[in-house]
């Protein structure tokens, strides 16, 4: 007998709402060209630093801490907060001062902010599906609060049950505990629930692997192909390039 779907989760960034990082300065590190928050925490720590420790001295630094962070992020899948990585960098920094690294969050946090846009229909999208079913967020991020406040800013939270995020919870997707969470939010079951996300590793094998159905939103992946190339995890029930096709989809399954 089939069960009735109840609930919809959401990935947050690159599903509900999008991430340019492309907005924040281009800097050359280690041979690469990237787009990131450095300058800002480097001006931010500038009267703290010795006057004699450049820009690219420090950007060294920085990279050999994101480079643990994001190992443990990647191997464990746990989450590492923004605050714990600056807690890291204050110390490999030889600073005496305990308030940096929440500093150092609130100046990085609020350059992200800045880089995130909101598809104009996805508000009266929620809106329509929240008339039959609790729907909720299960998003990786270093920092709930400000997920919380791109959730709000966004005009997104009167219409979702719950917002999970792996700072709070600890452990990232696909990690099992992230979704039992969101679920137990919900108050539905794994079979009564879609997920809708961006990354078939994260959203769809985290998502299958708890008994939830996942459909795959494509509109930021950049070679649809070669993710499914290289993914070899099981294929989502559904697949939409924007979210104005889910109602469409969700009928389906």
């Amino acid at each position: 007998m089939a069960v009735a779907l109840q609930a919809v989760l959401f990935d947050l960034f690159d599903t509900l709402v999008d991430l340019h990082m492309d907005r924040l300065p281009e800097v050359q590190l280690r041979g690469r060209r990237m787009h990131s928050t450095y300058p800002f925490l480097y001006q931010t720590l500038c009267g703290h630093l010795d006057s004699t420790l450049s820009f690219e001295a420090f950007a060294e630094v920085l990279a050999a801490v994101d480079a643990e962070v994001h190992a443990v992020m990647h191997t464990e899948r746990r989450e590492v907060p923004t605050r714990e990585r600056f807690q890291l960098l204050v110390e490999r920094l030889a600073l005496e001062a305990p308030e940096l690294p929440e500093l150092l969050t609130r100046v990085h946090m609020d350059q992200l902010i800045r880089c995130v846009s909101v598809l104009d229909h996805h508000v009266p999208l929620l809106a329509g599906l929240h008339t039959g079913l609790k729907l909720g967020v299960c998003s990786n991020f270093t920092h709930t609060p400000a997920a919380v406040r791109v959730i709000e800013e966004a005009g997104l939270a009167p219409h979702l049950d719950a917002i999970v995020v792996s700072e709070e919870v600890g452990v990232r997707k696909p990690r099992k505990e992230i979704f039992d969470e969101a679920l137990r939010r919900l108050g539905v079951s794994a079979a009564e629930a879609v997920h809708v996300g961006d990354n078939l590793a994260a959203d769809v094998a985290g998502a299958a692997a708890v008994g939830m159905k996942a459909i795959w939103l494509t509109r930021c992946v950049r070679d649809t192909h070669a993710a499914l190339r290289d993914y070899p995890g099981p294929w989502p029930a559904g697949r939409v390039h924007d979210l104005a096709e889910l109602p469409g989809v969700l009928a389906t399954l």
